[in-house]
């Protein structure tokens, strides 16, 4: 226990401990000295702009990224213009902030992904400083320019360039600034002397921190927690003021009796302890101060960078990567002398039995899935922590990013079998776990140009089966942006769904292949959007002659064109000499067309198409149609009647009823219109007239080809029950019965039936009898009715 509290050091009520995480793998000839660096968070990866070290020398500066244990990661001769800044995204991408303001970016392994500048102010006036951030909205850059001014992005994913407005009086670089995110906005507190302004959109607001020294006569450094709530000032006076980021809480002021100003300042607090802390750091002191008058030094023997983290700092130095933090209140608990805490009495227990497992059983009422949880946790931070992986994330920290962003910063450092492990021995689901991992390996698989087209798909397909949640289309595509068309093409064809398959094909150019895939997948939208695609993409030629060989493309385009684009249609059946369905098409053409010598035109064309079809039958109606439509304009213009478009039984009709009764009749002989047809337009049209007296003629002129019944029908049904009397005579026998009961003739009716005998016909007779009929006819048909059924 002794060796364990042995670098614990006081401060206040709490206890602070400095502890190694790693001898650093790199090897820097002076260490950090005159390098430009930036260390991610949370464990994250280390950058080094290392200037030449001859100033006469033209060598161009390094750029190194380095894991924080110090495996090399990547290095390349910088090329660019002078680098003011770097810094990284909450991605881990580096960012290299220029004198002229261009920010440009690079992966964990230096290769390129693009750029932006901070806007034409940055550029005319140069950068003078610039501070890389993180917000809710993501990574933002703020900028003070030569002029003065700051400038501020705040989410470099979605860039939209802020100037904030001047400070007075400011001329040059501030004495020190710092970014602020309070209520999802996001601010810039800046020191000018003794002067301390808040900048936002609008405002230049000039503060004051309650209870600052009154020996400071200027602001020389300050620094902002990692959660943004809690505010550092370091004086000219060597005072250290804390307090609360909207500076209207004053928490403590030490005086650190150092009025040198400090390189580094940044907040060592734990999220929850009640004490504030802060490290500050010079050339070769590194000091810690709280709320109490004391403080703790360390003498650094090398040049070293701080950098803060959610509960501690990270010290990286030229050969240690050490971690200062407050104690944990868990371990002070378990390891201060005479302890009696239950932590540390287990500890002791410990010493007593093999394992904290067993001790655990002499608890009462100790649920067991904290103490599983926690024992995997460990495990996980074990092996990232590994200096091969060079991840040292405390538990707070591994909580505070969870496991799927762990999980992706292995697979961003491509630690591909690693993450699968974890996955597995988390029992991550597969759709989050092992099968997204599979998905970004097999992605930069197919980056690997060296390797030919056939062994990467076939390792692809091999490692990834059917694991679930993966798709196939999306490591095609990457294939395919990487200049590798037949490399995703084959991959492809493991892609079960056809709506991935066919869009990516498309894109490719391969219109053919995914004519043919949309047509397998029976999805005849997807067939629709392959067909439009092939159609704006080629020639109509082309066009048409890929569709002859795809018959189920054909047809689903031939129903698309009937209801959208009837031009086409036409086209269609030319390609394909279908001159019956031309000559389909140039009657339906004609019905939507009202010029009458278009209308014939349309027609002959369709005569012309069916003779070709040698369809007789329906050239010689499609004729017809045409003599009937000269006949109809012939008479428009002799007698003035509307007759255009109307069919033959509706010309007929029409001129009946106006009287023509000669066209009528030469209508009738010209297109040899049936008897019984004409005989029942002509009789309705003479009833509709009240025309009874050419009836009657009409009745005269020759037998009737339909019977006299329906005279006494359209009689009635013009309510002239008298005009019908007049045909009852002629109607035949068998149809005698209907014709009385029509004119409402009871016992004509009643006689008809008796004298023909027809026990049916007898029945009808009765069902219109009603309580009134006289009795003897009932009876008459009575007797009638059962005579007729004993035959």
């Amino acid at each position: 226990m002794a060796f364990i509290t042995a670098n614990w050091n006081p401060l206040g009520e709490a206890f602070y401990r400095k502890i190694e995480l790693y001898e650093m793998g790199w090897s820097l000839r002076d260490g950090l000295k005159e390098c430009l660096v930036a260390a991610a968070p949370y464990g994250g990866p280390i950058a080094l702009l290392r200037q030449s070290q001859r100033p006469s020398s033209s060598a161009r500066p390094q750029l190194e990224i380095y894991s924080s244990s110090g495996t090399n990661m990547a290095s390349f001769p910088w090329k660019s213009g002078p680098v003011r800044q770097l810094g990284w995204t909450v991605c881990d991408d580096l960012l290299c902030i220029q004198e002229d303001g261009t920010v440009l970016i690079y992966d964990l392994f230096g290769a390129f992904k693009r750029h932006f500048s901070m806007g034409n102010e940055v550029v005319q006036n140069q950068v003078l400083e610039a501070k890389v951030f993180h917000s809710p909205y993501g990574t933002g850059v703020a900028i003070v320019t030569g002029a003065s001014r700051v400038t501020l992005a705040t989410n470099i994913d979605d860039l939209k360039l802020r100037r904030l407005p001047d400070v007075p009086g400011l001329q040059g670089a501030p004495s020190c600034w710092a970014v602020l995110t309070q209520d999802r906005q996001t601010k810039v507190l800046l020191a000018n002397g003794t002067d301390l302004y808040i900048l936002d959109n609008t405002s230049c607001t000039p503060v004051t921190p309650p209870g600052l020294s009154p020996q400071a006569c200027s602001i020389v450094n300050m620094a902002v927690s990692f959660s943004y709530k809690y505010l550092a000032l370091f004086t000219d006076s060597g005072h250290l003021w804390m307090g609360s980021a909207n500076l209207k809480d004053k928490l403590s002021e030490v005086d650190t009796k150092v009025r040198t100003p400090p390189k580094q300042m940044v907040w060592c607090r734990r999220p929850k302890s009640q004490q504030p802390s802060v490290v500050i750091m010079w050339d070769r002191l590194l000091l810690v101060a709280g709320e109490c008058t004391d403080t703790i030094q360390y003498t650094l023997d090398e040049d070293c960078v701080c950098v803060a983290e959610l509960d501690g700092v990270r010290i990286v130095g030229g050969s240690r990567h050490e971690l200062l933090q407050e104690v944990p209140s868990a371990c002070q608990d378990i390891f201060k002398i005479a302890s009696m805490a239950p932590g540390a009495l287990l500890l002791e227990a410990h010493k007593e039995y093999e394992a904290a497992s067993f001790g655990k059983c002499f608890l009462s009422n100790y649920p067991p899935e904290p103490f599983v949880s926690m024992c995997r946790d460990l495990k996980v931070l074990n092996s990232v922590r590994d200096y091969t992986v060079g991840i040292p994330l405390t538990h707070t920290q591994y909580k505070q990013m969870t496991v799927q962003v762990l999980i992706d910063r292995l697979v961003y450092r491509k630690l591909y079998p690693l993450a699968i492990e974890i996955c597995r021995y988390l029992k991550t689901p597969e759709y989050q776990g092992v099968s997204r991992v599979l998905k970004h390996w097999a992605c930069c698989k197919v980056q690997q140009k060296e390797e030919p087209d056939e062994s990467i798909a076939h390792a692809v397909s091999m490692k990834l089966g059917e694991a679930a949640g993966i798709s196939y289309s999306e490591i095609a595509a990457r294939a395919y942006e990487c200049g590798r068309t037949e490399l995703a093409i084959k991959l492809l064809e493991f892609e079960p769904r056809s709506g991935e398959q066919v869009p990516l094909l498309l894109k490719m150019k391969r219109s053919q292949l995914a004519l043919s895939k949309a047509i397998e997948s029976g999805d005849t939208d997807l067939v629709y959007t392959v067909v439009t695609y092939l159609k704006n993409e080629m020639n109509r030629g082309d066009f048409f002659m890929t569709l002859r060989n795809q018959p189920v493309a054909l047809s689903l385009y031939r129903q698309f064109c009937k209801h959208q684009e009837q031009d086409t249609l036409k086209d269609l059946f030319n390609q394909d000499d279908d001159h019956q369905e031309l000559g389909n098409f140039y009657v339906k053409a004609s019905y939507k067309e009202k010029r009458l010598e278009a209308r014939l035109s349309l027609l002959q064309s369709a005569v012309d198409e069916y003779n070709k079809a040698k369809n007789e039958f329906a050239a010689k109606a499609t004729e017809e149609e045409m003599k009937l439509l000269r006949f109809q304009r012939r008479l428009d213009e002799e007698k003035g009647e509307a007759l255009l478009g109307l069919s033959l039984q509706e010309t007929l009709h029409a001129l009946l009823t106006s009287n023509f009764h000669k066209q009528a009749e030469q209508l009738y002989r010209d297109f040899r219109v049936p008897d019984k047809r004409y005989w029942w337009l002509k009789l309705t049209a003479l009833a509709e007239k009240d025309d009874w007296e050419e009836m009657e003629k009409f009745a005269k002129s020759k037998k009737s080809p339909i019977g006299y019944l329906p005279f006494v029908e359209v009689c009635v049904k013009q309510h002239n029950k008298y005009e019908a009397k007049k045909y009852v005579s002629k109607v035949a026998p068998e149809q005698k019965v209907k014709a009385h009961l029509a004119i409402g003739d009871l016992e004509g009716a009643a006689e008809a039936a008796i004298e023909r005998r027809s026990e049916g016909e007898i029945s009808t007779v009765l069902s219109r009898c009603s309580p009134t009929t006289d009795r003897a006819l009932l009876e008459r048909l009575n007797r009638a009715r059962s005579t007729a059924a004993k035959k």
